[in-house]
């Protein structure tokens, strides 16, 4: 699957592995590149793709990426400025750590992880992705239909890629209840959509960054990195977000790629 001339929707655009994804899309050709992320950053990282390419490439939109409505919009809208969007790299992610049971030494009691933030986690990374994911899938499926194509044959380029954000974590990761089983179950959903979406031209995949240098992982503390990370890290220092972004893209380009791809720089969760 070639990139160039293709339009992409990329969530979590405003930072990190998303910003750094929807400016490689946009080096390698991409018609169109649509970024949706809840800071006003969004607007900034589009001004500054089509300032490079000297024209207007990127659609910014800022909102909440588990609302179906927003969802509903931004698709309605880039289809109408770019065409049908078929290339989906749904990159919004959050993290609410805490250990799963946590002893209260005061009170003697045991302190359970809030079932309210395992809720949210799930629903900015596992439900609203897949969701994201299925919207561009179903705006391909009816394209077909309407210029009445059926099932999509080898003899076709294929027309689209989803590329879902996992993370080593989702091997187990000490204080990531939520955000571990949230990025595990995103190996599932992409196994489960690749076998549907695939009748319609759409591969799906996952990758599994490790520690990367991210707002999110900044947000972690330099102590920690380097006590917890680094050492254990066998390039011994944080991944670039355009580490990851060229990733993306291999997996989107190279059509024989296909399940999970882990680009952890050798780092593994401890015991």
């Amino acid at each position: 699957m070639n990139i160039a001339g293709k339009v992409a929707v990329v969530t979590g655009a405003g930072s990190g592995i998303g910003q750094a994804t929807a400016m490689d899309l946009a080096r390698r050709g991409a018609r169109g590149v649509v970024g949706v992320d809840r800071s006003d950053h969004v607007f900034e990282v589009a001004r500054l793709i089509d300032q490079e390419f000297g024209r207007p490439i990127t659609q910014a939109f800022v909102g909440n990426a588990t609302d179906a409505g927003f969802r509903t919009r931004v698709f309605d809208e880039a289809a109408a400025r770019f065409g049908v969007p078929t290339i989906c790299i749904p990159a919004a992610g959050i993290t609410r750590d805490g250990w799963a049971v946590k002893l209260n030494k005061e009170t003697g009691r045991p302190e359970v992880y809030p079932v309210e933030s395992f809720r949210e986690v799930l629903e900015v990374n596992l439900v609203a992705p897949v969701y994201w994911a299925m919207e561009m899938v179903a705006r391909i499926a009816e394209d077909r239909h309407q210029r009445g194509l059926g099932r999509w044959e080898p003899s076709e380029e294929v027309l689209g890629a989803v590329v879902f954000i996992g993370s080593i974590s989702a091997q187990g990761n000490k204080g990531q209840i939520a955000y571990a089983a949230s990025k595990a179950g995103l190996e599932g959903a992409a196994a489960t959509l690749m076998k549907e979406a695939i009748f319609h031209g759409v591969r799906c995949a996952v990758i599994h960054p490790g520690f990367t240098d991210t707002p999110m992982v900044r947000n972690l503390g330099e102590e920690f990195v380097a006590r917890n990370v680094l050492p254990y890290t066998q390039l011994r220092r944080l991944i670039r977000p355009e580490e990851i972004a060229d990733a993306i893209c291999f997996m989107i380009n190279n059509a024989a790629v296909s399940g999970e791809l882990w680009a952890d720089a050798g780092w593994h969760p401890s015991a």
